[in-house]
């Protein structure tokens, strides 16, 4: 089964006034060069975040960011690899940040992981997530996944979503499209399913020529225009 961009084309400008509100609305992704000069500090920071994000309203983590950025140096990598079991219980005694220690103990693992993607690759993080090809952004998400802390299930996709990656999100709505479009028969964990998803995302790229976010974005609100 395929889905037909026309058709979803079609019903999503629907929900607008005009073509140019639709594509205001549509998220945009950071070109690769964009994403190349992000520092690791910033990649260091969004994983983070996100980990804090979630089971938890991202207004509530959002808002006490700035004292996490003067709490933790900035997220610099080589210092946060630092951090000791020590540190980590001084820090629950901070009020002004969200004092969850087993999230807390994720930024030192996270740092090692971008310190050593960096010296496998011989670049920065940032060169790294830039090159990774978005016609398999699930291979993304599996590393991520494997050798990040708490990065997995939707959190991969949410991380490279916060630092501008293009990548498509499986939210219920984008499954319930593309249930109905018949490309899956329930949400996709199996890696089976995943590709199979991977490789419809793909044709709609093609065709399109739109960026994954936009397409899954259109895809949600294909089904929610409340989205």
């Amino acid at each position: 089964m395929t889905l037909d961009y026309r058709w979803l084309h079609d019903t999503v400008r629907r929900r607008f006034e005009s073509d140019e509100a639709m594509e205001a609305f549509l998220p945009k992704a950071l070109a690769s060069e964009e994403l190349k000069q992000k520092g690791d500090d910033r990649y260091l920071s969004a994983m983070s975040r996100r980990v804090f994000r979630a089971g938890m309203q991202h207004s509530v983590v959002d808002a006490k960011w700035p004292a996490f950025e003067e709490a933790f140096w900035g997220f610099i990598p080589d210092k946060m690899v630092l951090l000791s079991p020590e540190q980590i219980e001084g820090y629950m005694k901070n009020v002004r940040i969200i004092r969850h220690r087993t999230k807390l103990q994720t930024i030192p693992k996270n740092a090692q992981f971008i310190l050593d993607i960096r010296q496998e690759q011989g670049s920065s993080f940032g060169e790294f997530i830039a090159d990774w090809p978005s016609t398999d952004i699930i291979g993304l998400w599996r590393l991520l996944a494997k050798r990040g802390a708490r990065l997995g299930g939707r959190s991969a996709a949410a991380f490279l979503r916060l630092v501008g990656k293009d990548t498509f999100l499986l939210t219920s709505d984008v499954v319930a499209r593309l249930m109905a479009a018949g490309i899956v028969d329930k949400t996709p964990i199996s890696q089976r399913d995943m590709q199979v998803v991977q490789s419809a995302f793909n044709e709609l790229q093609q065709i399109s020529g739109r960026p994954l976010c936009q397409l899954s974005a259109m895809l949600s609100l294909s089904i929610n225009p409340r989205f």
